[in-house]
């Protein structure tokens, strides 16, 4: 009798045991962007969706075109109608929905971020370091590159969470360069950031027309970069260094060929999802996580290395 109470015990733990461990299978989960143009944020959504739906998870990805009110309205939605077991907001900064995110957390709804921000009430947002990036690229910019003199434009987007991050640790690290000169920092908009950095570029270059008048251009993410190397490219401009953040593909084929764009830091955006699935899955299994920032390392690329990266 003994021996067949342990079986049943037994047989009766192994029946539980997909119950207890069936993270998002069956779960609703919204992708909520505001900047699915964007070669990196689609790569994420990419992910997360495959990912997602192979654990089993129905996915909605909503995407605003840019449009934060729009994203604001939508997460409104989500919260009203309840609509989904989580959400994730990708690529966008909490802050700016901050009202609307807070209907989810009474509602309920787990937040979880990717390449976004964290606010209080949030789970967790999977992301780089990106002060520690931002640091990284500068550093190598201005000692490698530049030899700690010269003039540098900046071209950033301080709308994004990440990309405010670098701007500061270039904002902090320029300061201790005497030598190098701030010609400008020029925002470019996120909608179609190569055309308007190549546009920008171009103006630039001709109010500083003289050679060596424009030490380097750094771009707080890939596509301006692009954007600049590609005017620098039609000017002629062979002097002028380049670098970027993000290591998308295009760049990085940039950087293998030696012209102008010298260097990138490769974010790990396939690691960030699998955070994110990772901690969602714990906790819809009922485990406890720790809210707060996770990061992903990020590597720097440049002529030495860039053949691991194609």
């Amino acid at each position: 009798m003994k021996k067949v109470s342990m079986i049943l015990a037994l047989l009766l733990a192994f029946a539980m045991l997909p119950a207890m461990a069936a993270g998002v299978e069956g779960k609703t989960v919204a992708l909520m962007t505001p900047y699915l143009g964007s070669v990196t944020t689609n790569q994420m959504v990419g992910y997360l969706e495959e990912s997602l739906t192979a654990a089993g998870a129905t996915v909605n990805v909503i995407n605003t075109d840019n449009d934060f009110s729009q994203l604001a309205s939508r997460i409104e939605d989500v919260a009203n109608g309840q609509t989904a077991d989580a959400v994730v907001l990708v690529s966008a900064d909490p802050t700016l929905v901050s009202n609307q995110l807070a209907e989810l957390f009474d509602a309920g709804i787990p937040v979880f971020g990717c390449d976004s921000g964290f606010i209080e009430g949030m789970q967790v947002n999977a992301t780089s370091d990106n002060y520690q990036m931002g640091e990284l690229i500068v550093r190598y910019l201005f000692d490698e590159l530049m030899g700690g003199k010269g003039t540098v434009i900046a071209l950033t987007h301080r709308p994004h969470p990440g990309v405010v991050k670098r701007c500061e640790a270039f904002d902090a690290i320029i300061e201790e360069y005497p030598d190098i000169t701030l010609i400008t920092e020029e925002h470019i908009p996120a909608e179609q950031p190569i055309v308007d950095a190549q546009t920008t570029v171009e103006s630039l270059l001709l109010a500083n027309s003289e050679p060596g008048s424009v030490t380097a251009i750094w771009a707080a993410w890939d596509e301006p970069a692009i954007g600049a190397t590609q005017a620098l490219k039609e000017a002629g401009r062979d002097e002028v260094i380049v670098t970027g953040v993000d290591g998308n593909e295009q760049a990085v084929a940039l950087v293998a060929e030696g012209g102008n764009l010298k260097a990138t830091v490769a974010q790990n955006f396939k690691g960030m999802t699998e955070i994110v699935l990772e901690e969602m899955t714990k906790l819809f299994d009922g485990e406890s996580i720790e809210a707060g920032e996770k990061y992903a390392p990020a590597t720097l690329i440049t002529i030495e290395n860039v053949a691991d990266f194609q």
